[in-house]
């Protein structure tokens, strides 16, 4: 089907709203967590249990679903992955035992990771090449304020629903968006005039030559670390504004919100810094590795927020530590492609993105382990604090100068 600008910017509309429907399914347990442990009598180890379950179900997922992606096409896997994790998210409304919840969010957690590739596809097929760019950032900044508002907006939703009513509600919306996802592409999807060229088939035997190259084991141990971060805020946030201050329902939202949009800030700056170094004619090395460093050094006033006397001082030490996540992972995303065969990239990144959920998976179980043995949040924040310090020492060892190849970067999306 020839390009209909019209038709490939409202289904660019649909996809930006997946995406938020996707953050929100997500977000619900971590944001609900103080009624939803109250009324199934979880500890904390049985929420960082939960979280090691999602994550380590997404990680799986995601080394499944762009093979899957590619193979029914980007109209089908828009329906099948959205209404896939929307079920899931619904199912959650109904789960009255530790066990049945822990299916739930194995689901969620596998079917949730058909978003990323699905949308990164369906951009490149709708979107005409020197549009994507602007595409995928917008992608990313329309996520960022749902991250924001979804803190404040679940509560209110909670209020006349409840924990249960809510995930259903959240689930019932992703059915209806399938839907009309159908509907509006039932004569096929507007393709772009200079669509992607087709994805070579992987040669035989892939896996021995992408652990040889040294910049795989550079990414895979940098997102483990820096991941395990972003993934602790993620899950953990609302749960430490909770021990610290009370927090609780509606009133947890705000300084949440706050902390997001910090990520936001964080997410709309960082790819543009590093561009304009890049343009001015600094190294790659220099310009990947000296924002990297900023944004470490950033995240070591992580622990100040267990000496903050309100939410909101808390929730601005936390925008700053979620402000630099991004400008780090952006980065990092960026550097698969100046350091990785082009023909690997894709690769490279679908193992860079399952370590990082490995890292996840770890820390969310370890937090509820260190909390349930009532050790605080001192020792996970200071570990937290220097991860990423910690993950640039580990890119220095395996890269020590980094000489770009010339490829294109992948855009980085989410986290």
């Amino acid at each position: 089907m020839k390009q209909s600008r019209f038709g490939a910017w409202v289904l660019f509309g649909l996809l930006t709203v997946a995406g938020i429907l996707n953050l929100v399914d997500r977000q619900i347990i971590s944001v609900l967590k103080p009624e939803i442990s109250q009324e199934l009598n979880w500890t904390a180890d049985d929420y960082g249990t939960l979280g090691a379950w999602f994550q380590g179900a997404m990680a799986v997922g995601l080394l499944i679903s762009g093979p899957l992606v590619d193979r029914i096409g980007v109209r089908w896997a828009n329906a099948l992955g959205v209404f896939a994790w929307s079920v899931s998210a619904v199912f959650h409304g109904f789960a009255r035992t530790l066990g049945q919840f822990t299916i739930c969010r194995v689901a969620l957690g596998a079917t949730e990771s058909m978003g990323t590739p699905t949308m990164i596809k369906t951009v490149a097929t709708i979107l005409p090449a020197n549009l994507r760019s602007a595409g995928f950032g917008i992608i990313n900044a329309v996520n960022s304020l749902g991250a924001v508002a979804a803190p404040i907006l679940i509560p209110l939703i909670a209020i006349p629903f409840g924990w249960r009513g809510t995930f259903v509600a959240a689930g019932l919306a992703g059915v209806v968006w399938t839907g009309l996802w159908l509907l509006v592409t039932r004569k096929g999807l507007p393709v772009a005039e200079q669509a992607p060229e087709p994805v070579e088939a992987a040669p035989s035997g892939p896996a021995p030559s992408i652990l040889k190259d040294r910049a795989t084991w550079a990414i895979a141990g940098a997102k483990v670390l820096s991941d395990a971060t972003w993934w602790l805020m993620l899950f953990w946030m609302p749960d430490f504004l909770n021990r610290q201050f009370g927090l609780s329902g509606v009133s947890i939202g705000p300084p949440i919100a706050l902390a997001y949009a910090g990520a936001a800030a964080g997410a709309l700056i960082s790819g543009t810094v590093a561009t304009r170094l890049l343009a001015r004619g600094v190294s790659v090395d220099r310009a990947r590795k000296g924002a990297m460093l900023v944004s470490g050094l950033m995240v070591l006033v992580l622990p100040l927020a267990l000496f903050a006397k309100t939410p909101w001082e808390a929730a601005a030490v936390l925008a700053i530590v979620l402000a630099a996540h991004q400008g780090f992972s952006t980065n990092l995303f960026a550097l698969i492609a100046d350091v990785t065969d082009p023909a690997k990239i894709g690769r490279v990144t679908s193992v860079g993105a399952f370590c990082g959920n490995i890292g996840g998976m770890l820390i969310v179980k370890a937090a509820g382990m260190i909390l349930t043995a009532g050790l605080g949040y001192s020792p996970l924040f200071l570990f937290a604090g220097a991860s990423y310090l910690l993950a640039l020492g580990w890119i220095q060892l395996w890269l020590p100068r980094i000489e770009s190849r010339g490829g294109q970067a992948p855009v980085q999306v989410g986290h």
